[in-house]
């Protein structure tokens, strides 16, 4: 009788380990098929229109079929629209734009940046104070930085890192706005507001630039769905999933296995080079998160 539930814990911690894998590989290969959307000579707002909204409908289809879904309004909706139509927007599109200065594996290595600016958030906004592992943290997520954008001047631009922590900071920001009613709100089901939020405002910003277009070739549509089912909708389930059974601390930590994936396919795929300092780098600012996890 002692031993069933520490068995039962370990195969729940399993399945919870499984689960956020699952969703570091999803979103890890995000940065992947933004190139291919590239070549494919897919522009930005077509790419987020059809992910958020392919993804959003999918998440809802999924909460309905488990009985979840919920409908905000008040307060709790107009967050999760100006979540969505300016933060995972801005976040996405700096993200995507990165991809067009830097290799996929480093504008993955760089955006994991983002706790760093939550903390710096937390800290300018509702006065939280450094610890000396916050102090750590941070100087460890600098130093990658310096040294990922001078690892490799042909994966690596000045630019491209000023984009991609502009996508950082812009998902510290997101983060940092859904505190505000994630206390009420279950975290998927916010998303699921959050996603088509964000395709909306991509509608906008492609019609009045004139950069919205319909595929029309199986290829692209096969980019776009593998986009919004493998690199959106599938890591955001698996995540919330595993998140039930291991916490939030540990599913972020886990999480970290998100850009070495993306670093692994880019340089399998794509051929991009992959230097001892870019490794050393990406290992300074993962071990800041693990840092800031840990606090």
């Amino acid at each position: 009788m002692s031993g069933t539930p520490i068995r039962r814990s370990i195969a729940d911690e399993h399945v919870g380990i499984a689960l956020i894998l699952v969703s570091a590989i999803g979103f890890g290969t995000l940065g992947i098929f933004g190139i291919y959307a590239q070549r494919a000579a897919l522009s930005i707002p077509t790419v987020l229109v059809f992910r958020f909204l392919l993804a959003g409908a999918l998440i809802w289809v999924f909460l309905a079929w488990r009985g979840e879904l919920t409908i905000l309004s008040g307060r709790p909706l107009l967050i999760a629209v100006a979540l969505g139509g300016i933060g995972y927007t801005a976040q996405s599109g700096l993200y995507f734009l990165g991809l067009e200065f830097m290799t996929a594996g480093l504008v993955a290595i760089v955006l994991y940046t983002y706790p760093a600016f939550v903390v710096v958030l937390a800290v300018a906004t509702i006065g939280e104070r450094l610890s000396r592992p916050m102090v750590g943290a941070l100087c460890l997520a600098f130093a990658g930085i310096v040294l990922v954008t001078g690892a490799n001047p042909a994966g690596a631009s000045l630019a491209g890192v000023v984009i991609v922590l502009g996508a950082a900071l812009a998902y510290a920001c997101y983060i940092t706005g859904s505190r505000a009613v994630l206390e009420t709100v279950d975290p998927m089901v916010l998303t699921a507001y959050v996603l088509p939020a964000a395709g909306v405002s991509c509608v906008v910003i492609g019609t009045a630039t004139g950069q919205l277009a319909v595929p029309t070739t199986p290829s692209a549509w096969t980019i776009l769905l593998c986009i919004a089912v493998f690199a959106t909708a599938v890591p955001v389930v698996t995540f919330f999933a595993g998140l039930k059974y291991i916490g939030a601390s540990r599913a972020s930590i886990v999480s970290t296995a998100e850009p070495p994936v993306t670093v692994v396919l880019g340089a399998a795929l794509f051929s991009e080079p992959v230097t001892a300092t870019t490794v050393i780098g990406g290992a300074l600012i993962l071990a800041g998160v693990i840092v800031l996890e840990r606090e």
